[in-house]
């Protein structure tokens, strides 16, 4: 069974860290795309933070996380991991996973958006308190 499972979720205060994973289960992140998206309370859309191209081990980052959040692989855990660091009350969302096979020939210049991705966590909440 193909499935993504995040974990690391949490309450943390405003300037603390947390580090969330993000585990693959009956594939591995090899030729793909993997990315991390939140949704906020209230919000009906997700928002792309990060995303990491496994073929070029290119990053990217939304300008809200920019300096602050590192996403990260390794290969021999089957796992994704976004650093958060330096977390404000704004950050506190639901944080999905999600990934999407990519040919190396392809070169991403942004996240992707939402309906790029197939495969999705069900995600971890993080609530940064003030």
């Amino acid at each position: 069974e193909v499935q993504l499972v995040e974990s690391g979720g949490g309450l943390v205060q405003a300037g603390g860290s947390l580090r969330l994973s993000c585990t693959a289960s009956g594939f591995n992140f090899d030729g793909a795309v993997v990315a991390w998206f939140r949704r906020a309370p209230g919000k009906m859309r997700r928002e792309g933070i990060s995303s990491l191209n496994t073929n070029d081990d290119r990053t990217h980052y939304a300008e809200s996380v920019q300096g602050r959040f590192t996403i990260s692989r390794d290969n021999a855990r089957n796992t994704v991991y976004l650093q958060m660091n330096s977390l404000r009350p704004e950050d506190t969302a639901v944080y999905y996973c999600a990934h999407q096979k990519m040919s190396g020939r392809s070169v991403l210049v942004d996240i992707p958006p939402e309906v790029f991705f197939h495969s999705w966590g069900l995600g971890t909440q993080v609530t940064v308190s003030s």
